[in-house]
Order: C-alpha cells, then sequence, then structure tokens
C-alpha cells in the first residue's frame, strides 16, 4: 500500500505541477512562463519526485512506464494495475483540486483545454491525429529507453532523476505544439474527464499510442543493453 500511496501522491505532483503551470502560468499576461517554463515544470516533477519516492514505488508516475518495465522484466505483472489504478487516481485528484484553483479567476473557462492534449483542431498548431499518433509512440519510446538505461545497474549511480527528468523536459520542448505532450495516460486522463467532450472522445489516442511507445522502447532496450545486462 506504500508503493501506491507513493505512486499517487507523485502523479498528483505531476499532474498539479505540470498542468498547473500550463493552467495558471504559461499565459499569464506580461510575465507568462511559455512552452518552455511548462517543459521545465513537467520535467522537474518528475525529477523532484523520484528523488522523493523512487526508492519507495520507483516513481513511475504514468501507466505506459509500468507497463514498459513490465515488458523490460524489471516489474511484477501482479502490481501492473494497482499501480495504474494509484496513478490514474491521483491525476484526476490534482486535476480536481487544480479545478478548484483555476475556477476563481474571472473569465475562467474549462471548454478552451485546461491543458488536455488534442489533435487536429484540438492540436495547439493544428497537426494531425496520425502526426499526433506518430509523435506520441516516438517520444514514449525514447523515453523508455532513458528510464531504463538511467537506472541500468551498470549506468552511474544517483543521476537517473535528472537524466529523467531532462528527457521529459525535452520531450514537452518538442512535442507541445503538436499534442500539448502527453507520453502519459494518467496526466492526459487527469484534464480531460473535466474538459469533457472532445476531450474525452481524443483520449483513446493518449493511451494507446505512450502505450505502443513504451512497448517498443523496452523491447528496443532489451535488445541493446541484453548482452550485459545483469
Amino acid at each position: 500500500m506504500k508503493q501506491y500511496g507513493a505512486e499517487f501522491f507523485g502523479t498528483f505532483w505531476l499532474v498539479l505541477g505540470g498542468c498547473g503551470s500550463a493552467v495558471l502560468a504559461a499565459g499569464f499576461p506580461g510575465l507568462g512562463i511559455g512552452f518552455v517554463g511548462v517543459s521545465l515544470a513537467f520535467g522537474l516533477t518528475v525529477l523532484t519526485m523520484a528523488y522523493a519516492i523512487g526508492h519507495i514505488s520507483g516513481c513511475h508516475l504514468n501507466p505506459a512506464v509500468s507497463i514498459g518495465l513490465w515488458v523490460s522484466g524489471r516489474f511484477p505483472a501482479n502490481q501492473l494495475l494497482p499501480y495504474i489504478a494509484a496513478q490514474v487516481v491521483g491525476g484526476i485528484a490534482a486535476g480536481a483540486v487544480l479545478y478548484l484553483i483555476a475556477s476563481g479567476a474571472p473569465g475562467f473557462d474549462v471548454s478552451k483545454g485546461f491543458a488536455s492534449n488534442g489533435f487536429a483542431e484540438h492540436s495547439p498548431g493544428g497537426y494531425s491525429m496520425m502526426a499526433a499518433f506518430l509523435i506520441e509512440v516516438v517520444l514514449t519510446m525514447f523515453f523508455l529507453i532513458v528510464i531504463l538505461g538511467a537506472t541500468d545497474q551498470r549506468a552511474p549511480a544517483g543521476f537517473a532523476p535528472i537524466a529523467i527528468g531532462l528527457c521529459l523536459t525535452l520531450i514537452h520542448l518538442i512535442s507541445i505544439p503538436v499534442t500539448n505532450t502527453s507520453v502519459n495516460p494518467a496526466r492526459s486522463t487527469a484534464v480531460a474527464v473535466f474538459v469533457g467532450d472532445w476531450a474525452v472522445a481524443q483520449l483513446w489516442l493518449f493511451w494507446l499510442a505512450p502505450i505502443v511507445g513504451a512497448v517498443l522502447g523496452a523491447t528496443v532496450y532489451r535488445f541493446i543493453g541484453a548482452s550485459e545486462q545483469k
């Protein structure tokens, strides 16, 4: 239960910090943090939580990561569904807190997106469904490769959170204009349920693509790291 609790609070922090920066701070008049600030916020949530709870739960904070670690043989199957449930519930709880905070501002309109992920007319840059699917698959694949490589027994000890956090920052710098960046089904679900309508209708892509990418990343790392893997 301590592991599931850690995943709940860790995913809560990721959604509150990452999506919160997008909703509350990205476009603040004259002082907004923009895409770069939001990218850093997502990376910092993972970096800080990796040091805080990595020794408790592994700090997955992401159903795709949990699935990828399972495929790679580093995570037991009997914990997979409880981890995913804790991540999704933690994300939705953070989404609820963020909704209550954001709705305290005049003119707040959740239908404008609330940091939801989308494609076509709901992509920040108008990118197609195929473009959105492809970038989410590819970036999640590389995210898993970085996670597995940084946490390999042969990697320098103690630096994995930095590499993983910076990787997530880079992922956001690349893909915010395309999908608003998911690579994490729990993060996507956490805000989509409050927007409803199109955000829920398009949510399937932000479950399917990250999971496909995670499986590919785990498979790639099992191949390139197999010769010396302990």
